[in-house]
């Protein structure tokens, strides 16, 4: 229903009345023609995997490190007690936010978009593994130090298995971020991957040279 509400306002306001431009609100069917012209073309691919590979370097990175950083934080108290907050409030930060950084840092290029990537997710992945530590039962910690278990294996044997579903409730909120990341990187600061590509698509002689 959808889709035929779409093909009537199109013929509507372009065919009939020409109340809007056909470039601005397109025919349904010819979006599915022109997705399986792409769909057929090599280079499509080619930028979708740049974009695959971008995606999961930068996300990659942001696992170890906000993994890592989840567990130093709720090793210490008082960093426990006062970096939530902090993590908080860079995480609500848009990833466009971290563009003029990558761009000082990196230059334009795609070291630039997997650091946002990176830093996009950190805080979420971050603030997953806290959330898991800090909820699990403290018999279960207390029950471990009783039987000897300290330190490395502590973790290893009670905090990491008792930490996991919030450990993957945070993995699965950063690669959402991951991907949001990708896209606000790649038009501004790559120069291959799906951003490149959308920004080509934009201009008649980018599509013509897609196409092509």
């Amino acid at each position: 229903m959808l889709v035929i509400l779409w093909e009537l306002a199109y013929r509507g306001g372009t065919v009939y009345f020409s109340f809007w431009n056909v470039n601005y609100f397109p025919s349904p069917l010819e979006v599915i023609k022109r997705l399986v012209v792409l769909f057929t073309s090599t280079k499509l691919w080619s930028y979708i995997a740049d974009s695959l590979n971008t995606v999961f370097i930068g996300y990659a990175i942001s696992i170890v490190l906000g993994i890592l950083t989840g567990f130093i934080i709720t090793h210490f108290k008082f960093l426990n007690e006062n970096l939530i907050g902090l993590l908080l409030g860079l995480q609500t930060l848009p990833n466009v936010c971290w563009l003029p950084f990558a761009i000082l840092w990196f230059g334009e290029n795609q070291k630039a978009v997997i650091f946002v990537i990176a830093i996009g997710s950190i805080f979420a992945i971050s603030l997953g593994t806290i959330s898991g530590i800090n909820n699990i039962n403290p018999v279960y910690i207390k029950s471990a130090k009783s039987l000897g278990a300290k330190g490395v294996k502590a973790y290893i044997n009670v905090i990491i298995p008792a930490s996991l579903p919030g450990i993957i409730s945070g993995l699965k909120q950063g690669w959402l971020f991951a991907w949001r990341a990708l896209m606000s990187g790649e038009m501004l600061l790559a120069t291959r991957g799906s951003g490149v590509w959308v920004l080509q698509m934009s201009s008649l002689k980018g599509i013509q040279g897609i196409l092509s």
